[in-house]
Order: C-alpha cells, then structure tokens, then sequence
C-alpha cells in the first residue's frame, strides 16, 4: 500500500471529520485510511432476492420486500411515541417502525410510491414489523440501487449515533476504494499468487467490501485470509531461523553421571517410545550450540514430568543449575515431592520456593543458590523475583504454561548472565494443530502421543442431578473396595445470580450422605491457607480421608493413583479444557478410572456439546480442537497476551488447510532467502513491515 496516503488519519477521509474521526478511534479502533480498508464486514446479505409479505416471520433473518406505503401514523405516549408506516404489496401488510427521526422520515418518504423495503423482521406489540428498515424509492431508471451482495459491519450504539452505522460505514469505503486507486501495492510476490491462484490484493480488497458475486466474494476472502496467515508464518519462522542463527546458548553435549545413573537404576519404569522421542529431541538442542526454545506437549498422564527430570539432569551433568516453574502451590509442591522421591539416590540439593516459604528458610535457599549449592530449583511466581538470583542457569522449565503472561516467563529468561538459558515449556491442555502453528510457530515443537503401559482409559459418564442417588450409591462402592474419591464445585459461596452447586452446601450434603465415622471427608479450595491446603492433601494422599471435597484448584498437579473416581459438580460451568485436566485427576493408576459429569437437566447447546466430548473420547487434541470451534482461538487460556490472535478474518478453527499452503509457502520461501533480501523478494517487506506493526513482538519468548 502507498505508505504515505493510507496512513492518513481517518479524519481526513471525505464524510469524516473531527467528530465521527474520535468516535472511530474509541469504537472500532480505526485511525487511518488503512484501519478502515482491513475493517472487513463480519456477514453479507443477499440483495438480488425480494420477499413477498406473506413469507415473512419474526425468526427471519435480513429480508427485502417491493411495496407501497399506504399511510403514517404517530403511536403511543408523548414520551415514548413512534412513527408507524403500513407497508403494502400484493400479499399482505406489514408495519414498518422508526422509534426516532420521524420528522425527517416522513418528509423523505411518500404514501403511495413504491420502494424497496429491507430489515430484519421482528415481534413488537404482538405483531411481526420491520424496525429501522432501509428504503429505497423504485424508479424506472434505478429499480434496486442496492442489489447483489451487502456487507454488514461492526457497529455500536455511538457510532449509529454519528450515522455510522453498517450502511454509514459501508458509505465512507465507497469513499475510500474511491480514492484508493493506485495506492494499494501488492505485498506477494507473483509466482505465489499464480501457483495458489490468488486474485490482486485491490481486487481482494474491493471485492471483499462490494462483491459483485458470490464467486468475487470467496476469491477475495480466500486471498485476504492466505495473506494473514502468510504472513504469521513468515515473521515466526525468520525469527525461528534468526533464534537459531545467532542466539548462542549454552552448549550441553555431555550426558554424564546424574542422567546415566538415574537412567539406569532409578527410573521407575521403562520409558515409552515417545518419552525416548522427546528426550533425543531435547538432548540434541541441548547440545546444539543455539538457544533451545520447545514447546512439550503431552496430554495428562502421559510422562512430561520424568522428561523435564532427564532434560534438567543433562543440564546438571554440564555444571549447570535448573529450574521449574508451576502456576500454583499445590502444583509447585507436588513437583517437589516428586523430584525428591525420583532423586533420592543422587546427591542433587533440590529447594522450593514458593509465596508461604518462610523468611529464613527463603533467605537460605536464596544464598545457596546464588552460590551454586543448589542444583534445582522448584517454585511458583516467586522465581522471577528480582532477589532471587542464579550461579548459572541453564535451563528453565515452565510448568502449564498457558497459565503465565508473557511478561512473567521472560523476566525468567534473563536469568542467567552470560547466554540466556534454554527453555523447555509444558502442556498438558492439549494445543489445537492450527493453533501451534500460530502461537507457537517460532518455538520447536515435541509431543508425547503415547500414554504409559497398563493405564486404562478413564470411563466418563454424563448424569443429571436425578441420578444423585444412584451417583452416592456408585461411591460406596467404590470406598468399600477401597478406592478415594474427587467430588470438585465450581464456586466457593452461593451466587444469587447462578443456581449452581455451591462448594460448602455440597459439603455439608456429602457429610449428610457419608457420615462419620464409617467415611472421612477432606476439603480443598483456593481460598484456604497454605497449611490448611497441605493438611488436608496430606490426609487425603495418605489415605486418611475417603473423599475429597474441592473446587478445581486441585485440576493440576494433585497425583494420587488411588483416587479413581472424579465427580464434576455443574460440570456445564466448566470449560472444555477444565474438565479435560480434572478428569486427568484420576486414571493415575492401573486400577479402572471414572469420570462423573452432574449437571442440570436444563443444557445450553454448547454445554451438550461439550457433555457428548468428553464422553466420547479421551484424546486431549480432539477434545481441544472442540473448545476451539466452540470458543474460538482467542479465548483458549493465555493466548490473547500473544498478539498474535488477533485476526481480522483467517479463523483457526476452520482454516488449518489455508494455514498449512501457507506456512509451506513462507517455508520455501526462507530456505532460499532466509533475511528476504532477494528482489523477487522485496514485496514481501511490505506486508511484513505492515502485519509487524499490528502485533506485538513476543515471539523470542515462548
């Protein structure tokens, strides 16, 4: 694009000004000519088709109808009064409806003239009318000013008010595309266009705005939304070339004494051929020379932990220090008990740090550190305290790390003095394939797709609260052959808004149900303190107490094999995901696992959606690619802080094959001109300088 004459402020375009300029820039975020040319319409309607009276509904969508308006009339109070015009054709009458600007519209309209009519049909009063409709006179010369395909845009109440609604703001792109001609400069180069048959971009653009067809209009989308995801592919994987280029790291070739010994006589089972996998794939970045930057996905239960175990005594056995990094308490100790239970034979000094560690012991644990007496390090947001300081960190492994903002996991990576230390980050919320090649496309990419011998797949059923009985029922059972129990709540106290289960009503009806002394019961919630939390997970993993009563601060990092049943209260509270990691509570073992959904009769669509998921499969990435198509890529936890989400029309959910040709594309591309200095190459800085503007730089940081 002319650089110059699309950065123009959009005051400036003609039908702007001042006012409508400021509502724009709070509104719709759109300050110049090019703001405006990318505000794309979210839905069309189909111009070229007329209804007659008598097929209208209250359920319809946009219609447009050719008739007379026979009279006006005034109704209801002073204070509250509308304008009423009696549409007519040949099948029937309908009303149309201004609730303002009456004075204007019935000097602008006549009685007995003919127009076409188009709105979206509704009730009011108890009978189907057209508010607010668009009319438009029949003459013979003009029959249908707007016929074919119309876009309809984003809009608010206070841009209606300054006449930008959708047909305002399509008017000021007339305007543009107008003025635009000869300003819009292609940004890919041709012989991807030719080979991937894309239109030009002005064409894109025009045809996106003002189709002429319904051919134009998916030509020009399919185009504009290769250009986006072109794009993001380009700019993640040049800074993946650079990354591995030019940051140096620390260089880890030696597999020495802390990983051999542990491998040999302290694993507690054989790895899995995936397990073996990754730790190759991580071994071999240790000891490449670059910076590693790897994004390990596992689904629950599958072995990330005892990988992050081997990955950290590599970098222990090339005289370096680790680190592991959890979103919660529960999940940090758990680690901690973990590592010094798998550890124990070796002489490795492992600490925790955590927001409860008490003053001395912290203060401690900081000295030894900083000296290098400590070789591992477990702990929550605390690590990236200032006053907590490195001898040499060499590795950093960030434990559910959708959890952290981008801000908080890069202060970690300046950790270290010297090279900044390797980075291995966990999942076990499976990450959607067109969602990776998006947020992650610059990080190095492991998965374990292999679950350990012997573990069944979890058994999820879904119930209503008229099952409870027969639930309680089902729970005896399962203590009297001695199994534990999860019973998790979505709130702490009662919401007048909500009528949900509440956690303290639900233990004291699960007390009511399994009374003391024959059952023990635990509770668990967030807003306990950190002594309390222990003491009664303690109990619980001890075997102390038969049921634990929680809400889902126990969905990671709580592994008691034993517990085999998860009971989800108002599972329809919880999203996809949520459920996915509770339900990954249980099935820690070799006994047979089960998962109970209790909802209300009453399901929204995508609840039932959600319900039928989980029963059906037990695969993470299924169950992902689900709540993506139901919620989106921007709402999927954390990724929003990337910035990288921000799409104005590529959508991840249904355009993994657009994604695919054009990450290949930008592939091919960089292998022969990875720094685009060629000049079949020059068009591409301006599309990247372009998209580069738009999005925040977080890509160097997982």
């Amino acid at each position: 694009m002319s650089e110059q004459f699309l950065n123009s402020p959009i005051q400036f375009l003609k039908g702007v000004g001042p006012s409508k300029g400021t509502i724009l820039n709070k509104e719709s975020a759109i300050f110049t000519y090019r703001d405006l040319l990318l505000y794309y319409p979210f839905r069309y309607v189909d111009r070229s088709k007329f209804s007659l009276i008598k097929e209208i509904y209250s359920d319809n969508s946009y219609m447009q109808i050719k008739g007379k308006i026979t009279h006006f009339e005034s109704v209801g109070s002073p204070r509250k009064k509308r304008l009423v015009a009696q549409f007519q054709d040949n099948s029937g009458t309908i009303e149309l409806v201004w609730f303002r600007g009456a004075r204007w519209i019935t000097s602008m309209l006549k009685t007995g003239e003919e127009y076409v009519a188009f709105g979206k049909p509704n009730i009011f009063n108890g009978k189907i009318s057209i508010p607010h409709p668009d009319l438009e006179p029949v003459t013979s010369t003009k029959p249908n000013t707007s016929i074919g395909l119309q876009g309809i845009y984003p809009s608010s109440e206070k841009l209606a008010a300054k006449g930008l609604n959708s047909k305002g703001i399509s008017r000021l792109l007339k305007e543009l595309l107008i003025s635009a001609k000869g300003h819009i400069e292609e940004i890919i180069p041709a012989e991807i266009q030719k080979k991937n048959k894309l239109i030009s971009r002005d064409e894109a653009l025009l045809g996106i705005h003002f189709p002429n067809s319904e051919e134009q209009l998916k030509n020009s989308i399919y185009r504009l939304k290769f250009e986006e995801l072109f794009f993001i592919q380009i700019k993640l994987l040049k800074k993946l070339g650079v990354r591995k280029q030019k940051l140096n790291g620390l260089r880890f070739p030696k597999l020495g004494n802390y990983f051999n010994d542990f491998y040999s006589s302290s694993l507690p089972f054989s790895l899995t051929n995936a397990q073996k996998r990754v730790v190759k794939e991580i071994h071999s970045d240790l000891a490449s020379g670059s910076q590693m930057n790897r994004l390990l996905q596992g689904d629950v239960g599958s072995g990330k932990t005892i990988v992050a175990i081997l990955s950290l005594l590599i970098t222990l056995d090339n005289n370096c220090q680790g680190c592991i990094m959890a979103p919660t308490e529960i999940l940090a100790k758990q680690h901690y008990i973990s590592f010094s239970e798998l550890l124990k034979k070796q002489n490795i000094n492992i600490q925790i740090i955590t927001g409860s560690t008490k003053s001395a012991e912290r203060k401690k644990t900081l000295t030894d550190l900083a000296s290098g007496k400590v070789h591992i390090i477990i702990g929550t947001h605390s690590l990236i305290e200032d006053s907590v300081v490195f001898n040499n960190l060499g590795l950093v492994v960030i434990d559910e790390q959708h959890k952290f903002g981008v801000e908080q996991r890069s202060r970690l990576w300046r950790k270290n003095k010297t090279h900044p230390p390797h980075i291995l980050v966990m999942t076990a919320t499976p990450i959607p394939r067109t969602l990776a090649m998006t947020l992650y496309g610059d990080l190095d990419s492991s998965t374990i797709d292999e679950l350990p011998p012997g573990r069944k797949d979890v058994k999820t059923a879904h119930r209503f609260d008229s099952s409870r009985l027969k639930i309680f029922g089902f729970i005896k059972e399962q203590i009297k052959i001695g199994r534990q129990i999860y019973i998790v709540y979505p709130l702490i106290q009662e919401s007048e808004k909500l009528d949900y289960k509440d956690l303290m009503d639900g233990y004291e009806s699960i007390a009511r149900a399994f009374p003391m002394p024959s059952y023990q019961i635990s509770i668990l919630h967030g807003k306990m303190k950190s002594e309390d939390k222990d003491f009664e997970m303690n109990r619980f993993s001890q075997g102390e107490t038969h049921i634990m009563v929680a809400t889902n601060v126990i969905e990671v990092g709580v592994n008691i094999p034993n517990a085999t049943v998860m009971i989800i209260e108002s599972a329809e509270r919880f999203g996809l995901s949520q459920l996915h990691q509770l339900r990954g509570r249980v099935g820690r073992g070799a006994e047979q696992s089960y998962c109970i959904l209790m909802t209300s009769e009453k399901l929204s669509s995508d609840a039932k959606i959600r319900m039928g998921a989980l029963v059906r499969t037990n695969d993470g990435f299924e169950i992902a690619d689900v709540d993506m198509k139901l919620r989106g890529p921007g709402d999927i936890e954390g990724t929003q802080q990337s910035g990288l989400l921000n799409l104005r029309i590529a959508d991840l959910g249904t355009d993994i094959v657009i994604l695919e040709i054009a990450r290949e594309e930008a592939k091919k591309i960089l292998i022969n001109d990875p720094t685009l200095k060629s000049i079949t190459n020059t068009v591409l800085h301006i599309g990247l300088e372009e998209f580069i503007k738009e999005k925040k730089d977080w890509s160097r940081i997982s």
